[in-house]
Protein backbone atom coordinates (compact mmCIF):
# COMPACT_ATOMS: atom_id res chain seq x y z
CA UNK A 1 0.00 0.00 0.00
CA UNK A 2 1.38 3.42 -0.98
CA UNK A 3 1.92 5.39 2.22
CA UNK A 4 2.24 9.19 2.23
CA UNK A 5 3.09 9.41 5.93
CA UNK A 6 6.14 7.16 5.66
CA UNK A 7 9.44 8.70 4.59
CA UNK A 8 12.99 7.47 4.06
CA UNK A 9 13.86 7.73 7.76
CA UNK A 10 10.63 6.57 9.37
CA UNK A 11 11.80 3.13 8.27
CA UNK A 12 13.25 1.67 11.44
CA UNK A 13 17.01 1.79 11.83
CA UNK A 14 18.02 4.68 9.55
CA UNK A 15 19.33 8.22 10.05
CA UNK A 16 20.62 10.82 7.59
CA UNK A 17 22.46 14.11 7.53
CA UNK A 18 22.97 16.66 4.75
CA UNK A 19 24.91 19.92 4.55
CA UNK A 20 26.25 22.55 2.17
CA UNK A 21 29.96 21.88 1.76
CA UNK A 22 30.67 24.37 -1.01
CA UNK A 23 30.66 22.10 -4.06
CA UNK A 24 27.52 23.75 -5.44
CA UNK A 25 27.00 27.51 -5.50
CA UNK A 26 24.95 29.47 -3.02
CA UNK A 27 23.83 27.50 -0.01
CA UNK A 28 22.62 24.39 -1.84
CA UNK A 29 23.00 21.12 0.05
CA UNK A 30 25.67 18.98 -1.62
CA UNK A 31 27.04 16.36 0.80
CA UNK A 32 24.87 13.76 2.51
CA UNK A 33 25.07 10.49 4.40
CA UNK A 34 22.45 7.80 4.99
CA UNK A 35 23.37 5.44 7.83
CA UNK A 36 21.86 2.26 9.24
CA UNK A 37 22.24 1.51 12.96
CA UNK A 38 22.85 -2.15 12.09
CA UNK A 39 24.80 -3.86 9.36
CA UNK A 40 22.12 -3.71 6.70
CA UNK A 41 21.44 -6.32 4.08
CA UNK A 42 22.08 -4.47 0.84
CA UNK A 43 21.80 -4.68 -2.92
CA UNK A 44 22.63 -2.18 -5.63
CA UNK A 45 22.24 -1.79 -9.37
CA UNK A 46 24.64 0.30 -11.41
CA UNK A 47 24.98 1.83 -14.85
CA UNK A 48 26.05 -0.51 -17.64
CA UNK A 49 27.72 2.37 -19.48
CA UNK A 50 31.31 1.37 -20.30
CA UNK A 51 32.46 4.76 -19.01
CA UNK A 52 31.89 4.74 -15.26
CA UNK A 53 32.66 6.95 -12.31
CA UNK A 54 35.07 5.69 -9.66
CA UNK A 55 32.07 5.84 -7.31
CA UNK A 56 30.47 3.05 -9.36
CA UNK A 57 33.67 0.99 -9.41
CA UNK A 58 34.04 1.22 -5.64
CA UNK A 59 30.31 0.82 -5.05
CA UNK A 60 30.26 -2.47 -6.95
CA UNK A 61 33.10 -3.78 -4.81
CA UNK A 62 31.63 -2.67 -1.50
CA UNK A 63 28.12 -4.03 -2.04
CA UNK A 64 29.29 -7.38 -3.41
CA UNK A 65 29.12 -9.00 0.02
CA UNK A 66 25.50 -7.97 0.50
CA UNK A 67 26.11 -5.83 3.60
CA UNK A 68 26.40 -2.05 4.09
CA UNK A 69 26.26 0.43 6.94
CA UNK A 70 25.46 3.39 4.75
CA UNK A 71 25.91 5.55 1.68
CA UNK A 72 27.86 8.78 1.27
CA UNK A 73 26.87 11.12 -1.55
CA UNK A 74 28.04 14.36 -3.08
CA UNK A 75 26.28 16.43 -5.74
CA UNK A 76 27.68 19.07 -8.08
CA UNK A 77 30.65 16.96 -9.17
CA UNK A 78 30.38 13.52 -10.82
CA UNK A 79 33.97 12.43 -10.10
CA UNK A 80 33.94 10.77 -13.53
CA UNK A 81 36.85 10.61 -15.99
CA UNK A 82 39.16 11.65 -13.15
CA UNK A 83 41.80 8.91 -13.31
CA UNK A 84 43.58 7.35 -10.36
CA UNK A 85 42.95 10.38 -8.20
CA UNK A 86 39.21 9.98 -8.72
CA UNK A 87 39.41 6.37 -7.56
CA UNK A 88 41.38 7.40 -4.47
CA UNK A 89 38.84 10.14 -3.74
CA UNK A 90 35.90 7.70 -3.90
CA UNK A 91 37.71 5.40 -1.47
CA UNK A 92 38.49 8.38 0.77
CA UNK A 93 34.81 9.36 0.91
CA UNK A 94 34.02 5.89 2.27
CA UNK A 95 36.92 5.97 4.70
CA UNK A 96 35.86 9.36 6.07
CA UNK A 97 32.25 8.27 6.49
CA UNK A 98 33.26 4.98 8.08
CA UNK A 99 35.42 6.76 10.66
CA UNK A 100 32.37 8.65 11.90
CA UNK A 101 30.16 5.54 11.83
CA UNK A 102 32.75 3.39 13.63
CA UNK A 103 32.87 0.78 10.87
CA UNK A 104 35.06 -0.24 7.94
CA UNK A 105 35.38 1.77 4.72
CA UNK A 106 34.04 -1.14 2.65
CA UNK A 107 30.73 -0.86 4.53
CA UNK A 108 29.91 2.43 2.77
CA UNK A 109 28.77 2.89 -0.81
CA UNK A 110 29.88 6.16 -2.45
CA UNK A 111 27.89 8.15 -5.01
CA UNK A 112 28.66 11.31 -6.94
CA UNK A 113 26.64 13.34 -9.43
CA UNK A 114 27.27 16.55 -11.33
CA UNK A 115 29.89 17.85 -13.73
CA UNK A 116 32.09 15.25 -15.43
CA UNK A 117 35.87 15.58 -15.62
CA UNK A 118 36.64 17.62 -12.50
CA UNK A 119 38.37 16.34 -9.39
CA UNK A 120 36.46 16.37 -6.14
CA UNK A 121 37.36 19.18 -3.71
CA UNK A 122 38.24 16.70 -0.98
CA UNK A 123 38.96 19.32 1.67
CA UNK A 124 35.37 20.55 1.37
CA UNK A 125 33.98 17.04 1.18
CA UNK A 126 35.89 15.99 4.30
CA UNK A 127 34.43 18.92 6.24
CA UNK A 128 31.01 18.22 4.73
CA UNK A 129 30.99 14.56 5.76
CA UNK A 130 31.97 15.50 9.31
CA UNK A 131 29.20 18.12 9.45
CA UNK A 132 26.63 15.73 7.99
CA UNK A 133 27.35 13.24 10.77
CA UNK A 134 26.97 16.01 13.36
CA UNK A 135 23.43 16.63 12.11
CA UNK A 136 22.29 13.01 11.82
CA UNK A 137 18.62 12.43 12.57
CA UNK A 138 15.54 10.49 11.53
CA UNK A 139 12.94 13.26 11.29
CA UNK A 140 10.97 14.12 8.17
CA UNK A 141 13.14 17.23 7.84
CA UNK A 142 16.29 15.09 7.82
CA UNK A 143 14.74 12.95 5.08
CA UNK A 144 13.84 16.06 3.05
CA UNK A 145 17.35 17.46 3.38
CA UNK A 146 18.89 14.18 2.20
CA UNK A 147 16.52 14.11 -0.79
CA UNK A 148 17.51 17.68 -1.63
CA UNK A 149 21.25 17.18 -1.23
CA UNK A 150 21.44 14.62 -4.05
CA UNK A 151 19.85 16.92 -6.68
CA UNK A 152 21.58 18.66 -9.61
CA UNK A 153 19.38 20.11 -12.38
CA UNK A 154 16.26 18.70 -10.74
CA UNK A 155 13.51 21.15 -9.86
CA UNK A 156 11.85 18.91 -7.26
CA UNK A 157 12.71 16.41 -4.56
CA UNK A 158 11.48 12.91 -5.35
CA UNK A 159 10.21 10.60 -2.61
CA UNK A 160 7.93 7.57 -2.31
CA UNK A 161 6.97 5.02 0.33
CA UNK A 162 4.76 2.01 0.92
CA UNK A 163 3.82 -0.39 3.70
CA UNK A 164 3.11 -4.09 3.37
CA UNK A 165 1.67 -6.51 5.90
CA UNK A 166 3.64 -9.74 6.16
CA UNK A 167 2.35 -12.05 8.85
CA UNK A 168 1.57 -9.86 11.84
CA UNK A 169 4.20 -7.28 11.02
CA UNK A 170 3.92 -4.10 8.96
CA UNK A 171 7.01 -3.64 6.81
CA UNK A 172 7.98 -0.17 5.62
CA UNK A 173 9.68 0.58 2.32
CA UNK A 174 10.75 4.09 1.33
CA UNK A 175 12.95 5.76 -1.23
CA UNK A 176 14.30 8.97 -2.67
CA UNK A 177 15.87 9.60 -6.04
CA UNK A 178 17.24 12.26 -8.33
CA UNK A 179 17.21 12.62 -12.07
CA UNK A 180 16.11 15.22 -14.59
CA UNK A 181 18.50 15.11 -17.53
CA UNK A 182 20.94 12.51 -18.86
CA UNK A 183 18.20 10.00 -18.11
CA UNK A 184 18.08 6.65 -19.84
CA UNK A 185 19.25 4.23 -17.17
CA UNK A 186 20.49 0.75 -18.03
CA UNK A 187 20.78 -0.50 -14.47
CA UNK A 188 21.96 -3.98 -13.60
CA UNK A 189 22.64 -5.75 -10.31
CA UNK A 190 26.15 -7.16 -10.93
CA UNK A 191 25.43 -10.67 -9.63
CA UNK A 192 22.04 -10.90 -11.35
CA UNK A 193 22.96 -9.58 -14.78
CA UNK A 194 21.93 -6.75 -17.02
CA UNK A 195 18.43 -6.44 -18.34
CA UNK A 196 18.08 -6.56 -22.09
CA UNK A 197 15.93 -3.45 -21.89
CA UNK A 198 17.56 -0.23 -22.97
CA UNK A 199 17.21 2.15 -20.33
CA UNK A 200 21.00 11.80 -15.57
CA UNK A 201 22.54 10.80 -13.54
CA UNK A 202 19.88 8.79 -11.86
CA UNK A 203 20.52 8.05 -8.20
CA UNK A 204 18.04 6.19 -6.00
CA UNK A 205 18.30 5.15 -2.37
CA UNK A 206 15.74 2.88 -0.74
CA UNK A 207 15.32 1.73 2.83
CA UNK A 208 13.26 -1.04 4.39
CA UNK A 209 13.05 -2.55 7.86
CA UNK A 210 12.40 -6.02 6.44
CA UNK A 211 14.59 -8.98 7.29
CA UNK A 212 15.44 -10.47 3.92
CA UNK A 213 18.37 -12.45 2.44
CA UNK A 214 20.76 -10.50 0.22
CA UNK A 215 20.33 -12.88 -2.73
CA UNK A 216 16.57 -12.38 -2.64
CA UNK A 217 16.95 -8.61 -2.31
CA UNK A 218 19.20 -8.51 -5.38
CA UNK A 219 16.64 -10.31 -7.52
CA UNK A 220 13.82 -8.08 -6.26
CA UNK A 221 15.85 -4.96 -7.03
CA UNK A 222 16.68 -6.07 -10.59
CA UNK A 223 13.09 -7.03 -11.36
CA UNK A 224 11.80 -3.75 -9.94
CA UNK A 225 14.46 -1.72 -11.78
CA UNK A 226 13.45 -3.28 -15.10
CA UNK A 227 9.86 -2.11 -14.57
CA UNK A 228 10.70 1.30 -13.13
CA UNK A 229 14.09 3.00 -13.42
CA UNK A 230 14.95 1.09 -16.61
CA UNK A 231 11.54 2.08 -17.97
CA UNK A 232 11.98 5.84 -17.65
CA UNK A 233 13.76 7.99 -20.20
CA UNK A 234 14.24 11.69 -20.80
CA UNK A 235 16.99 11.66 -23.42
CA UNK A 236 18.06 7.97 -23.50
CA UNK A 237 21.49 8.90 -22.18
CA UNK A 238 22.76 6.44 -19.58
CA UNK A 239 25.02 8.22 -17.14
CA UNK A 240 28.47 7.31 -15.92
CA UNK A 241 27.14 7.32 -12.35
CA UNK A 242 23.64 5.76 -12.36
CA UNK A 243 23.06 3.88 -9.10
CA UNK A 244 20.11 2.41 -7.21
CA UNK A 245 20.83 1.06 -3.74
CA UNK A 246 18.53 -0.59 -1.19
CA UNK A 247 19.39 -1.27 2.44
CA UNK A 248 17.32 -3.49 4.75
CA UNK A 249 17.81 -2.97 8.49
CA UNK A 250 16.14 -6.27 9.40
CA UNK A 251 14.58 -4.74 12.51
CA UNK A 252 11.03 -5.93 11.89
CA UNK A 253 9.57 -9.43 11.89
CA UNK A 254 10.87 -12.77 10.77
CA UNK A 255 12.98 -13.40 7.69
CA UNK A 256 10.99 -13.05 4.48
CA UNK A 257 11.56 -16.43 2.85
CA UNK A 258 8.34 -17.98 1.53
CA UNK A 259 7.52 -17.41 -2.13
CA UNK A 260 4.20 -15.77 -1.18
CA UNK A 261 5.83 -13.31 1.23
CA UNK A 262 8.65 -12.53 -1.21
CA UNK A 263 6.11 -11.80 -3.95
CA UNK A 264 4.11 -9.57 -1.61
CA UNK A 265 7.19 -7.60 -0.58
CA UNK A 266 8.39 -7.38 -4.19
CA UNK A 267 5.07 -5.87 -5.34
CA UNK A 268 5.26 -3.13 -2.71
CA UNK A 269 8.93 -2.50 -3.49
CA UNK A 270 8.14 -2.19 -7.19
CA UNK A 271 5.36 0.32 -6.42
CA UNK A 272 7.86 2.57 -4.65
CA UNK A 273 10.36 2.31 -7.52
CA UNK A 274 7.68 3.05 -10.12
CA UNK A 275 6.52 6.12 -8.22
CA UNK A 276 10.10 7.40 -8.16
CA UNK A 277 10.54 6.67 -11.87
CA UNK A 278 7.34 8.55 -12.70
CA UNK A 279 8.60 11.55 -10.72
CA UNK A 280 11.83 11.55 -12.75
CA UNK A 281 9.84 11.75 -15.99
CA UNK A 282 7.64 14.49 -14.54
CA UNK A 283 10.74 16.50 -13.62
CA UNK A 284 12.54 15.91 -16.91
CA UNK A 285 14.57 18.87 -18.08
CA UNK A 286 12.25 21.33 -19.81
CA UNK A 287 9.25 19.01 -19.43
CA UNK A 288 5.73 20.37 -19.61
CA UNK A 289 4.03 16.96 -19.49
CA UNK A 290 4.58 13.31 -18.61
CA UNK A 291 3.98 10.75 -21.35
CA UNK A 292 2.95 7.28 -20.23
CA UNK A 293 3.33 4.64 -22.93
CA UNK A 294 1.50 1.35 -22.39
CA UNK A 295 2.24 -1.46 -24.83
CA UNK A 296 -0.26 -4.32 -24.58
CA UNK A 297 -0.58 -7.68 -26.31
CA UNK A 298 3.07 -7.97 -27.29
CA UNK A 299 4.73 -11.28 -28.13
CA UNK A 300 6.72 -11.24 -24.87
CA UNK A 301 7.75 -8.76 -22.17
CA UNK A 302 11.17 -7.86 -23.66
CA UNK A 303 9.40 -7.02 -26.94
CA UNK A 304 6.82 -4.91 -25.10
CA UNK A 305 9.58 -3.01 -23.31
CA UNK A 306 11.52 -2.48 -26.53
CA UNK A 307 8.48 -1.04 -28.33
CA UNK A 308 7.57 1.21 -25.40
CA UNK A 309 11.12 2.57 -25.15
CA UNK A 310 11.42 3.08 -28.90
CA UNK A 311 8.30 5.24 -28.82
CA UNK A 312 9.42 7.04 -25.66
CA UNK A 313 12.84 7.87 -27.09
CA UNK A 314 11.60 9.21 -30.43
CA UNK A 315 12.28 12.97 -30.66
CA UNK A 316 9.51 13.12 -33.27
CA UNK A 317 6.99 11.61 -30.85
CA UNK A 318 8.18 13.79 -27.96
CA UNK A 319 7.96 17.00 -29.98
CA UNK A 320 4.53 16.02 -31.33
CA UNK A 321 3.29 15.56 -27.77
CA UNK A 322 4.79 18.93 -26.82
CA UNK A 323 2.80 20.53 -29.64
CA UNK A 324 -0.40 18.60 -28.79
CA UNK A 325 -0.23 16.98 -32.22
CA UNK A 326 -2.06 13.60 -32.47
CA UNK A 327 0.58 12.36 -34.88
CA UNK A 328 -0.19 8.64 -34.87
CA UNK A 329 2.18 8.00 -37.78
CA UNK A 330 5.25 8.84 -35.73
CA UNK A 331 4.17 6.47 -32.96
CA UNK A 332 3.36 3.52 -35.23
CA UNK A 333 6.56 4.08 -37.20
CA UNK A 334 8.61 4.10 -34.00
CA UNK A 335 6.99 0.85 -32.87
CA UNK A 336 7.92 -0.79 -36.16
CA UNK A 337 11.53 0.30 -35.69
CA UNK A 338 12.00 -1.42 -32.31
CA UNK A 339 13.61 -4.54 -33.78
CA UNK A 340 11.04 -6.92 -32.26
CA UNK A 341 7.85 -8.54 -33.62
CA UNK A 342 5.26 -5.92 -34.56
CA UNK A 343 2.55 -5.95 -37.22
CA UNK A 344 0.79 -2.67 -37.93
CA UNK A 345 -2.06 -4.58 -39.59
CA UNK A 346 -2.94 -6.04 -36.18
CA UNK A 347 -2.25 -3.01 -33.99
CA UNK A 348 -4.61 -0.53 -32.33
CA UNK A 349 -3.40 2.85 -31.06
CA UNK A 350 -5.16 5.13 -28.59
CA UNK A 351 -4.23 8.66 -27.56
CA UNK A 352 -5.83 9.78 -24.31
CA UNK A 353 -8.35 6.97 -24.71
CA UNK A 354 -9.35 7.83 -28.29
CA UNK A 355 -8.66 5.27 -31.03
CA UNK A 356 -6.67 6.97 -33.80
CA UNK A 357 -5.27 3.94 -35.65
CA UNK A 358 -6.60 0.43 -36.13
CA UNK A 359 -5.26 -2.54 -38.08
CA UNK A 360 -3.01 -0.85 -40.58
CA UNK A 361 -4.72 2.49 -41.13
CA UNK A 362 -5.99 5.61 -39.36
CA UNK A 363 -9.58 5.85 -38.20
CA UNK A 364 -11.78 8.90 -38.25
CA UNK A 365 -11.44 11.00 -35.12
CA UNK A 366 -11.96 14.60 -34.07
CA UNK A 367 -8.47 16.02 -34.57
CA UNK A 368 -9.21 19.20 -32.63
CA UNK A 369 -10.73 17.31 -29.70
CA UNK A 370 -7.81 14.89 -29.43
CA UNK A 371 -5.38 17.79 -29.70
CA UNK A 372 -7.13 19.49 -26.79
CA UNK A 373 -6.94 16.28 -24.77
CA UNK A 374 -3.17 16.18 -25.31
CA UNK A 375 -2.88 19.62 -23.72
CA UNK A 376 -2.57 18.01 -20.29
CA UNK A 377 0.01 17.44 -17.59
CA UNK A 378 -0.17 13.68 -18.22
CA UNK A 379 -0.63 12.07 -21.63
CA UNK A 380 -1.34 8.38 -22.17
CA UNK A 381 -0.35 6.49 -25.29
CA UNK A 382 -1.77 2.96 -25.50
CA UNK A 383 -0.63 0.60 -28.24
CA UNK A 384 -2.19 -2.87 -28.45
CA UNK A 385 -0.13 -5.19 -30.64
CA UNK A 386 -2.49 -8.22 -30.68
CA UNK A 387 0.46 -10.60 -30.93
CA UNK A 388 0.38 -12.11 -27.44
CA UNK A 389 -0.35 -11.30 -23.82
CA UNK A 390 2.77 -9.42 -22.67
CA UNK A 391 2.71 -5.79 -21.62
CA UNK A 392 5.09 -3.05 -20.51
CA UNK A 393 4.94 0.58 -19.46
CA UNK A 394 7.47 3.32 -20.11
CA UNK A 395 7.48 6.89 -18.83
CA UNK A 396 8.99 9.87 -20.60
CA UNK A 397 8.31 13.56 -21.10
CA UNK A 398 7.91 15.95 -23.99
CA UNK A 399 10.84 17.62 -25.73
CA UNK A 400 10.68 21.39 -25.43
CA UNK A 401 12.77 24.41 -26.36
CA UNK A 402 13.65 24.71 -22.68
CA UNK A 403 15.40 21.31 -22.78
CA UNK A 404 17.62 22.60 -25.58
CA UNK A 405 18.36 25.82 -23.70
CA UNK A 406 19.25 23.95 -20.50
CA UNK A 407 21.65 21.57 -22.24
CA UNK A 408 23.17 24.16 -24.54
CA UNK A 409 24.10 26.23 -21.50
CA UNK A 410 24.96 23.46 -18.98
CA UNK A 411 28.65 22.56 -18.84
CA UNK A 412 29.16 18.81 -18.45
Amino acid sequence: MVENRVHLLSVRGFRAGAVHAGIKSGHALDVAVLVCQTSATAAAAFTTNRVVSPAVIIGRRHVAGGQLRGVVVNSGNANACTGRRGLADAIAMCRLAAAHAACEAHEFLPSSTGIIGQHLPMDRIERGIAAAFEFLGNSREHAMRFAEAILTTDLKRKQAAATVKIGRETIRIAGVCKGSGMIGPRLAVPSVGASRAKHATMLAYLTTDAKIPAAVLRKILQAAADRSFNAVTVDDHASTNDTACVMASGLVGRTISSSADIAKFARAFEQVCQSLAYQIAADGEGATKVIRIDVLGASDEPAARAIARQIANSPLVKTAMHGNDPNWGRIVSAAGNAGVPFDADKAVLKLQGTVVFRRGQPVRFDDAQVSRSLDAREVRVELTCNLGKARATCWTCDLSRQYIRINADYHT
